[in-house]
């Protein structure tokens, strides 16, 4: 079991060397749609011991300490460009028409089939942080889709024109099913 473990580890050392190009293709994807390649699989036991780490882009960190914030925003443009560094990290929005997420995919498979191999992962993760900066991921995402939904009501009160408001406003709401 130690002999898997340190060899996932002696792989993920190797191929983190090499990172650098695949890394910056990483940080140009949306934190939302992160499909694991061979390198993030590879890095998997670095990020469960919090050396290897994803980082939380500005825009998610300023929307995560005030997601309602109108400091800026005087105008359409400057509320669409807000939209768009949104969009950037976090991906379409629902009504972009883009918002099919992947199923299983075969890196999924193998980051959980290569996570498998570190005997008390959990227990790990949660003491050496990883854990902890995942969940603080999560909260700025929520907070980066807060905000953009936030910022796309005050471009339709605004009268604004796309993408500085929603593509669609119902004028009524159905609960009926």
């Amino acid at each position: 079991m130690r002999s898997r473990t340190f060899a996932s580890l002696a792989a993920g050392l190797t191929l983190l060397g090499a990172s650098g190009a695949l890394a910056r293709q990483q940080d140009r994807q949306p934190v939302t749609d992160r499909n694991p390649d061979a390198e993030r699989v590879a890095e998997t036991p670095l990020r469960d011991l919090n050396v290897k780490k994803d980082g939380i882009p500005p825009v998610l960190e300023a929307a995560a300490r005030d997601p309602y914030a109108v400091a800026g925003l005087s105008s359409c443009s400057a509320v669409a460009a807000a939209i768009r560094d949104l969009d950037t990290v976090l991906g379409p929005d629902f009504d972009g028409g883009e918002t099919k997420r992947k199923g299983v995919t075969a890196g999924k498979v193998a980051e959980s089939a290569v996570g498998s191999l570190v005997p008390f992962r959990g227990l790990i993760r949660e003491v050496s942080g990883a854990a902890s900066a995942e969940r603080q991921l999560q909260v700025a995402i929520f907070a980066g889709a807060t905000r953009r939904g936030f910022l796309k009501a005050l471009g339709l009160q605004r009268g604004c024109a796309l993408p500085a408001r929603p593509a669609t406003v119902s004028t009524a709401v159905s609960l009926r099913k």
